[in-house]
């Protein structure tokens, strides 16, 4: 038996996110696993880094895959790639040894989301974009996301209620204005479900004044949903890195 690392990307647009589901075939798991079983001849799992949202795209969502033998990367990502949709393709594929899996062997992620705040969307990327038309604070979303950064409790910026721990660690948020745009990154071990649109909907409200910076403190201390900010939508975020060794 062979592992095998996949580096995919993809438009989330038109899927209803990572995770495998019986009431739809319209997810980027599935339509993977029937790529590769159609180019084998036999089912395979494909185990993902994690979940992404409905909508919510990738451009460097890692995926792990064990095959009954040893295979030339190269020729087989081509076959794989002439299998699946134009808004899925599969970047790479690497030989790992025994054992790797995407999921439970990830150190860490970073994730981007992009905002437009002209007063009428970009028409070349407004279905990469969240419209926001409203001139922001940065310097206060900055201050906000001093207070975010760290080891925390992150209760009140998930819509999951039955998390096993949500204790998660976020080493960088970087707040970066192009011209009209805004970008917005993340990095840490983990993001909770739906973790990253609530801190973008939080920052984006302090941006505009209608929170605090220090209000992000108390979504923090307080551990309640109704503290932290709107959820934000799936289109402007981009799952751009997994990583898999410490200190990256």
């Amino acid at each position: 038996m062979r592992t095998y690392k996949l580096k995919v990307v993809y438009d989330g647009s038109r899927y209803q996110g990572w995770q495998r589901q019986k009431s739809t075939e319209r997810t980027i798991q599935g339509i993977l696993e029937r790529a590769v079983s159609e180019v084998t001849g036999r089912e395979t799992e494909i185990n993902g880094s994690g979940r992404t949202d409905g909508g919510v795209h990738a451009k460097g969502q890692t995926a792990s895959m064990v095959l009954p033998g040893k295979v030339e990367e190269t020729g087989f990502c081509a076959s794989l790639n002439e299998a699946l949709p134009e808004d899925i393709r599969v970047k790479e594929m690497t030989l790992v040894k025994n054992g790797f899996h995407a999921r439970f062997n990830a150190k860490g992620k970073r994730y981007e989301y992009f905002i437009d705040t002209r007063e009428k969307p970009d028409v070349f990327t407004r279905k990469y974009c969240f419209h926001y038309p409203y001139e922001l604070n940065i310097p206060a979303m900055e201050e906000a996301a001093g207070y975010l950064i760290g080891t925390h409790d992150f209760a009140g910026f998930t819509d999951k209620k039955d998390e096993i721990t949500t204790i998660r660690t976020i080493y960088d948020i970087i707040i970066e204005k192009q011209d009209t745009k805004i970008r917005m990154e993340y990095y840490g071990t983990g993001f909770l479900y739906h973790m990253v649109r609530i801190l973008t909907g939080t920052l984006l409200e302090v941006g505009t004044g209608e929170k605090r910076p220090e209000e992000a403190a108390a979504a923090l201390e307080a551990g309640n949903r109704e503290y932290a900010g709107f959820l934000a939508p799936a289109r402007g975020l981009f799952l751009k890195e997994v990583y898999y060794n410490k200190g990256r």
